[in-house]
C-alpha cells in the first residue's frame, strides 16, 4: 500500500537530495554568516537555565547545542530537521561535544505531533521554508507551554542583503528566472522579510505581542575570491537561478563567473570576502 503523501514532501526532497550536499561543502562559510544573526538576538533575550528549548530547522545543531549548554543540566533542546542528512551530523556532533541535553529529530514542523512542553520555540532561518506558514507556526504554538515564548531569525529583504542581492542581479542578467514548478524548498528565504506580512502570520497562529527587532552585520561569504564565486553559483538566490537554467547556465557559466568575480572582487578583505546582510529577529507569546 503506497503511503500518503505529506503536504511538504516535495520540499523535504530538495532539501535531502539538492541543498544538504551543498550546505555540507558550505558549511564553514553559512555557519560563520548565521551564526551571528542568532548570536546576537540571544545574547538580548537568553535562554534561560531549566528551560526547554525546540530548535525548529535546526540544520547541523550549531544552535540546538549552544542553547543546549545556555539551558544547563536542568533543560535541554530538541533539534528538529526535515533532512536527515543534517540530522545526523547534528547527533554526531552534540556526542563529540559531550552535549547530553541536546536531542534530535527528523521532523516536519507543519505536521509533526508535539506535546505544549515547550519554554521556547527557537528557529535561525527555518521558519521562511514553511509551505503554509500558519499551519506551521500554529503547530509549534502547540508546542509550546502556556505564555511560552518564540524567537525565529528571519532574512529582511534582498534589497537589506547584498551577499544575495547582487550576485542574484548578475545571474539575472544572462539567464530566465527558475520557473515556478522548478525544485523548490518552499516560499523562499526571504518570504518573512515584510514585517507586517510578519505580524499577521504569527497572529492568526494565535501569538501575541509580536515584535521584530532588526539585526545588521557583515558576514564571510568566502574565504577566498574563487571560494565565493562557487559559494554564489551553488546556493542562495543566483544559485537557484543556475541550478534550474540548466544546460544554459552551463554554456553561460564562464561569463558569470567572471562578473561574480569583478563584482565580489570589491568586497575583499584580508579575512576574506565580506559583504552586508540582514535579518530580523521575531518575538512572540504564545497566547
Amino acid at each position: 500500500m503506497t503511503e500518503p503523501a505529506r503536504p511538504n514532501d516535495d520540499s523535504i526532497a530538495t532539501w535531502n537530495e539538492i541543498l544538504v550536499p551543498k550546505f555540507t561543502r558550505f558549511r564553514r562559510v553559512l555557519v560563520d554568516g548565521f551564526g551571528q544573526h542568532s548570536r546576537i538576538p540571544l545574547e538580548r533575550v537568553p535562554v534561560q537555565p531549566g528551560e526547554r528549548v525546540l530548535d525548529v530547522g535546526c540544520g547541523f545543531g550549531e544552535t540546538t547545542i549552544e542553547l543546549a549548554r545556555a539551558s544547563g543540566p536542568d533543560g535541554s533542546a530538541l533539534g528538529i530537521d526535515c533532512a536527515d542528512g543534517f540530522i545526523r551530523v547534528a547527533e554526531a556532533d552534540a556526542r563529540a561535544a559531550g552535549v547530553r541535553n541536546a536531542t534530535f529529530r527528523v521532523a516536519d514542523a507543519q505536521t509533526e505531533p508535539f506535546d505544549p512542553n515547550f519554554d521556547v520555540v527557537f528557529s535561525r532561518f527555518g521558519t521562511m521554508f514553511f509551505q503554509s506558514p500558519v499551519a506551521a507556526l500554529r503547530n509549534l504554538r502547540r508546542a509550546l507551554k502556556p505564555g511560552g515564548r518564540t524567537l525565529a531569525i528571519v532574512w529582511r529583504s534582498l534589497d537589506d542583503n547584498d551577499w544575495v542581492g547582487l550576485p542574484k542581479s548578475v545571474a539575472r542578467r544572462h539567464l530566465p528566472p527558475p520557473p515556478e514548478d522548478g525544485r523548490s524548498c518552499g516560499p523562499g528565504p526571504f518570504s518573512m522579510a515584510d514585517a507586517s506580512t510578519v505580524r499577521e502570520l504569527y497572529e492568526k497562529a494565535g501569538f501575541s505581542s509580536v515584535t521584530l527587532t532588526r539585526t545588521d552585520v557583515p558576514v564571510l561569504v568566502g574565504r577566498t575570491l574563487e571560494e565565493a564565486v562557487e559559494f554564489q553559483l551553488q546556493l542562495g538566490p543566483a544559485g537557484e537561478i543556475v541550478r534550474e537554467a540548466g544546460a544554459l547556465a552551463e554554456e553561460l557559466r564562464p561569463i558569470i563567473t567572471e562578473e561574480l568575480k569583478e563584482l565580489l572582487r570589491r568586497f575583499e578583505t584580508p579575512r576574506g570576502v565580506v559583504m552586508q546582510s540582514s535579518s530580523w529577529a521575531v518575538e512572540a507569546r504564545a497566547s
